[in-house]
């Protein structure tokens, strides 16, 4: 049901009450109008009455009869003559207001006093009156009539006019209606003028500063739809730069590094005991090709985890730890991994281990921990990746560092996996924590 249909029916079932309110009280006093005014007639009858019919029947009977046929009727009173033996001498005549025409019988019962008779005696006979309320009830049902045709022609105009005017008070809410269906719709360049009414106005201006916060709304999410595809597309092109660069670092170099200390190898076996000088330049040329060689094969893992592709994200942390301990020495080193059987994808896999390996640089390099506890686990669908360690932890006052992106490359690397990466003080004692999560 529309809101002015509602509207037009309160008011509908508002009027009827008022005017059956209205008829109920006038039929009340009509009620009370005709008790009224049959009694008084029956007094004045009887009084008439009582007076003259000892006077006239003494005279006899048609000395009375003769009275009666003169006086006729005595307003809402019926006469009746009586002889000694109960026989109907006279009857006074029907009344000729309004003749022909009686109310309803539930109306006559609701209206009319219960009838009054009364009797009075004289020598040869009675005379009894009883009261008629017709013609008073008549006129109570020509009123009533009148009066509920008045209402129902009020009620009929009162209710056309509610109808016209709610209809054009509401219009300006159909016209919000329809803009919504259109923002539903997806249209959202529409805008509603100005409206008649303040309800409606304060309204539609709300609702075009809606539309336009809905507006801004979507194209700030379209700027971040389009900055985490950018930032996807970066990653995918950078990771795969780091694979060539590896790949290159461990095909073309190694070979080359290798060849190095092998030829420096084979002249310090052919120079050896004959030219001092040319086998230790030699041993010089191969010492420094094997820790070239060993700095090679620390990057290449850097650049891009064989081990990650091969066996997995937990296997490539265990990796990660362990080369770590090796390099560093004096470094402890815990890792707890519990992701259980379910295998991860590869984006999210190589984000937590791009996390875990900038963690560990950063606690190295920055903060100077002598501890760091590596946690990965899976939690509500969900995969939360967390580095705790010892060092000096965050200043109070961060400060950019020229040339550290890590962090930030990891924290839209996140975002765009549709995960959180944050970085605070620990809580139990000095040192960093680091935390990102992203969806299994």
């Amino acid at each position: 049901m529309t809101l002015r249909s509602r509207i037009n029916l309160i008011v509908a079932s508002l009027t009827i009450l008022f005017v059956a309110a209205i008829l109920g009280l006038q039929l009340r006093s009509m009620r009370e109008s005709v008790h009224e005014e049959v009694v008084a007639a029956n007094l004045v009858a009887m009084q008439l009455l009582q007076r003259n019919a000892m006077l006239y029947g003494a005279q006899g009977m048609p000395a009375i009869l003769a009275y009666l046929q003169g006086v006729g009727r005595v307003r809402s009173n019926d006469i009746v003559l009586y002889d000694e033996q109960d026989h109907v001498i006279y009857r006074s005549p029907p009344s000729r207001y309004k003749a022909g025409r009686d109310a309803p019988d539930w109306f006559d019962a609701l209206i009319a006093p219960p009838p009054s008779v009364q009797s009075i005696a004289f020598p040869g006979g009675r005379l009894v009156t009883e009261s008629n309320a017709s013609r008073a009830t008549i006129d109570a049902w020509d009123y009533m009539v009148v009066l509920c045709g008045g209402a129902a022609v009020m009620l009929l105009v009162v209710n056309a006019l509610v109808f016209w005017l709610v209809g054009r008070t509401a219009r300006p809410f159909a016209q919000i209606a329809g803009a919504l269906d259109e923002v539903e719709a997806g249209r959202l360049d529409v805008a509603l003028p100005p409206l008649p009414g303040t309800e409606a106005r304060l309204i539609g201006a709300a609702f075009n500063r809606m539309v336009g916060r809905l507006r801004a709304n979507l194209e700030t999410e379209r700027r971040l739809a389009d900055n985490r595809e950018l930032t996807r597309w970066l990653e995918a092109e950078l990771e795969q730069e780091r694979r060539r660069i590896a790949r290159e670092l461990h095909d073309e170099l190694g070979q080359s590094v290798t060849a190095m200390h092998s030829m420096a190898v084979s002249i310090v076996q052919r120079v050896q005991g004959i030219d001092p000088q040319a086998e230790q330049a030699a041993r010089l040329i191969a010492d420094e090709s094997s820790r070239l060689y060993d700095a090679m094969h620390g990057i290449v893992p850097r650049l891009a985890p064989p081990v990650l592709d091969a066996l997995g994200l937990t296997e490539a942390l265990a990796d990660l730890v362990e080369r770590t301990r090796r390099s560093q020495e004096g470094i402890t080193l815990n890792l707890d991994v519990q992701l259980g059987e379910a295998a991860l994808a590869p984006d999210p896999a190589l984000a937590l281990y791009r996390g875990a390996q900038e963690g560990v640089t950063n606690a190295l390099r920055h903060g100077q921990a002598s501890r760091i506890d590596i946690a990965l686990r899976r939690e509500d669908g969900r995969v939360l990746l967390q580095l705790r360690d010892n060092g000096r932890g965050l200043p109070d006052e961060p400060r950019p560092a020229a040339g550290h992106h890590g962090l930030r490359w990891l924290a839209e690397r996140a975002e765009g996996l549709g995960g959180t990466l944050a970085t605070a003080r620990r809580g139990d004692g000095p040192g960093t924590e680091l935390r990102m999560e992203l969806p299994a």
